[in-house]
């Protein structure tokens, strides 16, 4: 995965407001939430892109462990033996899918401490806030090179059967 530009003047920008003062924030927050919402909205992109590129058969697995969380089971708990998705390739969506919840979960923990940090005026907080999405940044990316990853390596593990 290559470095995203919107992720990194996002980074850039979170490393340095954890030196602003209180009049620093209140001028800034909002061309912070504007960048925090680009990166955002570019490492969704990136990882669509990477899901984009998988076989069939990875995103059917994915798309079964989404619906099982969502509670649309469509499918029984364990899949039928024959439905066509190796355990190989359940393995990496699971690690993938993992990856990714825990990404987001980084971010809304993120979105909500700014939140806060907003509604109580604090800059305390607002570092704590920063600190959070730069740790979302790194969750998100290292999912976005997982699903990448997972592809890659499965189709060449085909390839060498």
């Amino acid at each position: 995965m290559r470095k995203l530009a919107a992720v990194e003047e996002a980074r850039t920008l979170m490393s340095e407001a954890m030196d602003w003062g209180l009049w620093r924030w209140l001028l800034e927050k909002g061309r912070v939430r504007e960048i925090a919402d680009r990166a955002t909205a570019t490492l969704a992109q990136a990882d669509r892109r990477a899901k984009a590129a998988w076989s069939e058969e990875l995103k059917r697995a994915y798309g079964e462990l989404s619906d099982q969380e969502k509670g649309e089971r469509r499918h029984r708990e364990k899949p039928p033996a024959g439905d066509g998705v190796s355990p190989e390739v359940r393995l990496a969506a699971k690690k993938v899918k993992e990856s990714y919840d825990e990404g987001q979960r980084a971010r809304v923990d993120a979105e909500n401490t700014f939140d806060e940090a907003e509604l109580k005026m604090s800059t305390d907080l607002a570092r704590v806030g920063c600190r959070k999405a730069l740790e979302s940044y790194d969750l998100r990316e290292r999912a976005i090179r997982k699903a990448e990853a997972s592809n890659s390596h499965l189709n060449g593990a085909k390839r060498a059967l």
